[in-house]
């Protein structure tokens, strides 16, 4: 096999290096040679660069056994193939830094943790540590006195003199800057590309919606609601592939997924859904001889959704799940019946610092300009499936950005990038800054997708499945709105007081973001997200459109409502308070009288009162605003009532009437009083709206209850709210949290005027539409006579 340049190949050299390490290869199917490369799969030769196992020192071959040993105990199988990917045999972020002190404490190898998630193969470690080191064995290097770099289960980066090692070896670099290991990756992207000029040529499906498909990935969170929506909008049976040792786990994995993510799991749900246990990252799936063979006659569809989505790891760690995989399902679908793929890709394949635009259409980043093996490893699947294209398959690409959570159920992704950014931007109230966020719901991802999927006109084309970006002001209006007030900052500065906080306070939920932004590899992928242009989705769109779907929209506030609140209940995200500084706030004084209940009102009582809302999530969700201020009823006590707690709802109970009431709920009070003697007091109000012309005193006028808590009502009148106080208060009056810009003020106080007149508006129509009703219903009441004629 031929060396490497460690500079790298010159450009015109790269497919010939590709070839070369494909070399012996000819003649070998897809899956025969995603076999060698499958877990647990016998110990393979390293791309260029790397010795050929056979000529490894005898030291290094004892180096490989003891790495491959210890790396074992962190995955559940207990044990590990030197060439096998310790993520994909179920290793986590926790464990790798378990592993990396494990190496440093009972082998003296000092490892990076960026190194880890850089390539995870046992033998691939020790064989860069070598190399790092001008190629000498392990029994040639002294290794005292060299600097232990690691991290702790914290986060925290110590260094201190590493105890002399019982097997001395080498160390490994602490970047990713590593020529070498770049060179050694983009031709290993070269080789896997080469791999779809393998795959056989096919005819042309047919041209008709599915009736049985394959779908990978449902286990996760886009693909679990796309097989709800496949169930809800198609008449197809649904094949899943899910990750298990036998049927029995993987229908209860499947099970588990979707009734985590709050979708149903239902006898008609299991009647349409047959559960396949496989692997994507093995030949045939994982699957027999008999069934890949009984799929690729029976299939109409193929849908790959499943892909390892971690920002953290490198491509040779990513490659058998995103790549090799997506070639595997591309071998399926051209074997037997032609049938069409439908890949689900990102727009992570633009994730270059700096492009210029990011459409359908558009070229891809540079490869050689992609840092992240997240961004590598959908690159190159989605290139290689391009390939394919030239073999007769039909190829579609579906493309999302960030996927946020449901708008109904507010389900969402606690691994997902963007829920993590949201929760550090409500939790610590800064945003970086940033050009555009390309996001969208998952349900309208989902309900896109399986539109395509069902309509063979829309085969074999590129979509964005982006939605409407939100630009910066976007999400801080938003945010604003929602009575979270942040603070723009520098990247830098806003990822160094990020880090900060989450390890002056971790948060278990968040210790992903730590990771990920510790991380020199994902923080260039943060950094092409950030300074990214906004994607465009004309093709998309236009289909939309003529499937009558719903339109993309923006996700913002309200879109995001559900899902702020579902975040808020695991701890990630924090609702705003109605202690906390109030988003609006106006003053409402009345005046009128109170007697005892049942007798006239003849003792004055008025009220001075401060309304607010924290945030206007609390109208929508609940329509209840907060209420302060004092009460002046001498007939109770001689000084005024103090509200403790006040709360008032707007258009309680939908403005319906109670039974057989003719009034019309507008408004109700509920008031927790103390007096100036520690007595405890409560109130409680009522506005109603009548089918009667004196709307405007209506609107002002509130019958009122008061009593000692615990006992009933003593007193009982009405207040009105004066006419000449009313627009000089509750209009001109208002107020708005001074943190916000003038124009965030304005559009503030709009927002309430307009929602707010909107529920009064609906409340008062309701009598006056009840009547109507009442007077047009010209049906006559037939006589006894009449029932027998």
């Amino acid at each position: 096999m031929r060396e490497v340049n460690k500079n790298g190949p010159a450009p015109a050299d790269q497919r010939a290096t590709a070839e070369a390490i494909e070399r012996g290869g000819i003649g070998l199917s897809v899956t025969d040679l995603l076999a060698r490369v499958a877990p647990g799969a016998a110990p393979q030769p390293e791309p260029p660069a790397a010795p050929e196992p056979s000529a490894a020192p005898r030291d290094e071959a004892a180096l490989v056994a003891e790495v491959t040993a210890l790396a074992g105990r962190y995955v559940p199988a207990g044990h590990l193939a030197p060439d096998a990917d310790f993520f994909d045999a179920g290793g986590t972020s926790v464990h790798a830094v378990e592993l990396v002190a494990a190496l440093e404490t009972e082998l003296g190898l000092t490892v990076d943790l960026d190194e880890v998630f850089a390539d995870a193969r046992p033998a691939s470690l020790v064989r860069r540590a070598i190399r790092a080191n001008g190629a000498e064995t392990a029994g040639q290097r002294d290794t005292a006195g060299l600097t232990v770099v690691q991290r702790d289960t914290a986060g925290l980066v110590t260094t201190e003199p590493a105890p002399h090692p019982a097997h001395p070896a080498p160390t490994l670099p602490s970047t990713l800057t590593d020529s070498a290991a770049r060179t050694e990756d983009l031709a290993q992207i070269l080789a896997d590309l080469s791999l779809a000029d393998r795959l056989p040529f096919v005819a042309s499906p047919e041209p008709a919606p599915p009736r049985r498909v394959l779908l990978t990935g449902a286990t996760g969170f886009l693909g679990s609601h796309m097989l709800l929506d496949l169930l809800r909008h198609s008449d197809a049976h649904v094949y899943c592939l899910v990750r298990a040792a036998d049927e029995e786990t993987a229908v209860a994995r499947l099970g588990d997924a979707l009734k985590g993510y709050a979708l149903p799991w239902s006898s008609e749900v299991r009647r349409r859904v047959t559960v396949l246990p496989g692997d994507i990252r093995e030949p045939r799936l994982g699957l027999s001889a008999d069934v890949w063979d009984r799929l690729a006659e029976e299939l109409d569809s193929v849908v790959s959704v499943a892909a390892a989505v971690d920002f953290l790891r490198g491509y040779p760690s990513l490659r058998a799940s995103n790549v090799l995989g997506s070639l595997t399902l591309a071998e399926l679908a051209a074997t037997g019946r032609p049938k069409p793929l439908h890949h689900i890709s990102s727009v992570a394949v633009f994730n270059e610092v700096g492009i210029p635009s990011m459409g359908e259409d558009d070229p891809f980043a540079h490869v050689d300009r992609l840092v992240a093996g997240y961004d590598q490893s959908k690159w190159a699947a989605e290139v290689a499936l391009r390939r394919a294209r030239d073999h007769g398959l039909v190829v579609t690409a579906l493309r999302p950005g960030g996927i946020g959570g449901h708008t109904r159920t507010g389900a969402y992704n606690p691994q997902d990038l963007s829920s993590g950014l949201l929760s550090a931007f409500a939790r610590f109230r800064s945003v970086p800054a940033f050009r555009y966020l390309n996001a969208a719901p998952v349900d309208w991802v989902s309900r896109t997708a399986v539109a395509v999927i069902c309509e063979p006109d829309a085969w074999g084309f590129d979509y964005n499945l982006t939605g409407v970006p939100n630009t910066l002001d976007d999400v801080v209006r938003d945010m604003a709105f929602g009575g979270i007030h942040v603070r723009v900052r520098d990247w830098e500065e806003w990822r160094a007081d990020t880090l900060a906080r989450l390890e002056a306070e971790p948060v278990p939920e968040l210790a992903f973001l730590t990771r990920v932004l510790r991380s020199p590899t994902a923080l260039k992928l943060c950094e092409a997200t950030l300074t990214g242009p906004a994607a465009t989705a004309e093709r998309t769109d236009a289909l939309v459109d003529a499937l009558g779907l719903p339109p993309a929209v923006r996700y913002d506030a309200r879109a995001q409502l559900k899902t702020f609140e579902r975040l808020a209940g695991d701890g990630l995200a924090r609702l705003p308070h109605k202690d906390d500084q109030p988003y609006l706030w106006f003053s409402e004084t009345t005046e009128g009288g109170v007697g005892p209940v049942g007798g006239a009102p003849d003792s004055p009582c008025s009220m001075t009162l401060t309304l607010s809302v924290a945030s206007m999530h609390q109208l929508v969700t609940e329509r209840r605003v907060d209420v302060r201020g004092e009460v002046r009823c001498p007939a109770a006590h001689s000084a005024p009532l103090t509200v403790a707690r006040g709360d008032l709802w707007v258009r309680p109970e939908e403005g319906i009437p109670h039974q057989h009431g003719l009034r019309h709920p507008l408004l109700r009070y509920r008031l927790e009083l103390t007096d100036a003697d520690g007595g405890r007091w409560w109130l409680e109000g009522h506005k109603y709206a009548r089918a009667r012309r004196d709307l405007w005193r209506q609107t002002r006028t509130l019958t009122v209850e008061l009593g000692r808590e615990g006992d009933p009502a003593s007193l009982a009148g009405e207040v009105v709210v004066p006419a000449d106080t009313y627009v000089r208060d509750q209009i001109d009056g208002i107020r708005v949290d001074p943190r916000l810009t003038g124009r965030e003020k304005r559009a503030a106080k709009l927002t309430w005027l307009a929602w707010f007149g909107l529920e009064m508006g609906r409340g008062l129509a309701g009598p006056f539409a009840r009547a109507a009703a009442d007077l047009l219903d010209l049906r006559r009441t037939p006589n006894p006579t009449e029932n027998h004629r």
